[in-house]
């Protein structure tokens, strides 16, 4: 960070008007400063130091536990309770219930894990490469916030934005995800839902896994829905319903492109993906959306100047 400063201040200080740059560094620091400060009170510092604080999930039929193959304790599980941007609290923008859980073949929560367990084993090529386009592991890839940026990124590259457009772009999408992760940690943790790899191999298949390993946390809504939901959200109401791009996203990684013909229909294969992937049921990935473009529809609502 040091380092682009002094770039960005070798670039452009040279032709502006007198005690310009001085102002303009002092305006930046003054600006983060209070950010700073703001955001000593909204739980996020001791979220990022502790990963797994403490935490005793509530025990019972339906209810999470870890799962295989760590079998890690809950990540971050009083996220939901931190202060958000555009949602008065994280319980705003809630997603529904999902269907009541039930170990009865004929029930809907039953046939949700039956889907999700023919789904793996019978996954077809583009399927699987969906799944895996989508995965953005932590410690691998930029992490699904990250590549909601990148597609932004991209989006402004392509449109040759305006410095005040990139700005507008890159604070709302960074808003929607930033709520969204904090509205949906908050649901996750009041259903406190089993994952379909612990449900399946207790009713159907005792040897099942799915072909992506499952984060340690309670499954009811996706994350990749509702942050999925709410940044593309975002970015269909500054650029447009119907909006075609080609994600290259993971073209370093050798996972090809994946072209789509609008931001909505890049968020419901975001979605899918979770389930092709064997983490989550429909009810999870179909209310995500709705959650999150709830959230991401009240980010355009905020009141921006240009």
């Amino acid at each position: 960070m040091d380092g682009l400063e002094a770039a960005f201040a070798k670039r452009f200080s040279k032709g502006l008007a007198p005690g310009m740059h001085a102002r303009s560094l002092s305006r930046g620091r003054q600006t983060a400063a209070a950010l700073f400060g703001w955001s000593r009170g909204d739980g996020g510092p001791e979220g990022f130091l502790r990963n797994f604080p403490p935490y005793v999930p509530p025990q019972g039929p339906g209810l999470w536990v870890p799962t295989p193959p760590a079998f890690q304790p809950a990540l971050q599980p009083f996220w939901g309770s931190n202060r958000c941007f555009a949602l008065e609290q994280g319980a705003d923008c809630p997603p529904g219930d999902h269907p009541p859980y039930s170990e009865e073949p004929s029930s809907a929560f039953y046939l949700e894990a039956v889907e999700v367990y023919d789904a793996v084993n019978g996954l077809t090529a583009e399927q699987e490469a969906i799944a895996r386009f989508w995965s953005d592991d932590p410690g691998a890839t930029a992490t699904p916030p990250g590549h909601s940026i990148s597609i932004a990124t991209q989006i402004l590259r392509r449109e040759r934005a305006s410095l005040a457009k990139a700005a507008e772009s890159y604070a709302k999408v960074g808003l929607a995800v930033a709520d969204a992760f904090i509205a949906c940690w908050y649901q996750k943790f009041a259903y406190n839902l089993l994952r379909p790899v612990t449900y399946i191999r207790n009713e159907i298949d005792p040897a099942w896994s799915p072909i992506l390993v499952t984060p340690p946390f309670p499954e009811y809504p996706s994350g990749h829905s509702v942050q999925s939901g709410a940044a593309f959200q975002v970015l269909t109401d500054l650029f447009g319903d119907g909006y075609a791009f080609v994600d290259r996203t993971h073209d370093a990684r050798g996972l090809g492109t994946r072209s789509f013909g609008s931001f909505v229909e890049a968020a419901e294969e975001a979605a899918i993906s979770r389930l092709y992937g064997g983490i989550h049921y429909r009810a999870a990935i179909e209310n995500g959306i709705v959650q999150g473009r709830c959230i991401g529809q009240a980010v355009s609502r905020l009141p921006f100047r240009a």
